[in-house]
């Protein structure tokens, strides 16, 4: 059972889609997370890097995901916009072993944060300091004071300390996200 399907188990819903943005710079591992969140029968075993955007679509006991993957590589970013409306909730992944462009993932999640379409919703927001198995990764507390995250008033927000290639860490952001699903759902 994947860990979209234990959420979907603890919530007690009946099938209800929720569109889930994944972003993040290129090489933080959006790919392999949003692979380790699906069922294990659905899991792929070749993870390359996104090419513009892919869109993942899978099914839980109880919910139907739409899991928006958008590439991070500086000539795709423009293109998160689009689908910011759709969105329902977002995960944000950080390469927290990358400490020479945590400034850019910091002003990727600034212009996020204040895009028209972000701005005045209440949208829940599941950072991921992924990599934390690499030598040069910084604790999460760190990589949230160099994003600057404790600014983020207006929003529910969690970050958690991930290895994506083990799946370690994920069960906590699913673990905060089942606790504010009521968020999520609306």
């Amino acid at each position: 059972m994947g860990l979209f399907d234990k959420l979907a188990g603890w919530l007690g819903l009946k099938k209800k889609e929720v569109h889930v943005l994944c972003l993040g710079l290129d090489n933080s591992g959006k790919t392999t997370i949003i692979n380790k969140l699906k069922p294990s029968n659905a899991q792929t075993q070749d993870i390359v890097p996104t090419i513009g955007f892919s869109i993942e679509k899978f099914k839980t006991s109880s919910l139907s995901f739409t899991v928006f993957d958008m590439s991070g590589q500086g000539r795709y970013r423009n293109l998160w916009e689009h689908y910011y409306k759709e969105g329902q909730a977002i995960i944000f992944v950080i390469d927290s072993s990358d400490k020479l462009r945590m400034v850019v993932a910091k002003e990727e999640l600034d212009t996020l944060l204040n895009h028209p379409d972000i701005k005045h919703r209440r949208l829940p927001i599941l950072f991921f300091a992924n990599k934390m198995d690499l030598r040069d990764a910084i604790s999460s507390v760190k990589v949230s004071q160099l994003l600057s995250l404790e600014n983020i008033k207006d929003k529910p927000w969690h970050i958690c300390a991930s290895d994506a290639l083990k799946g370690e860490g994920l069960q906590d952001g699913v673990d905060w996200l089942q606790g504010i699903s009521y968020v999520i759902l609306l």
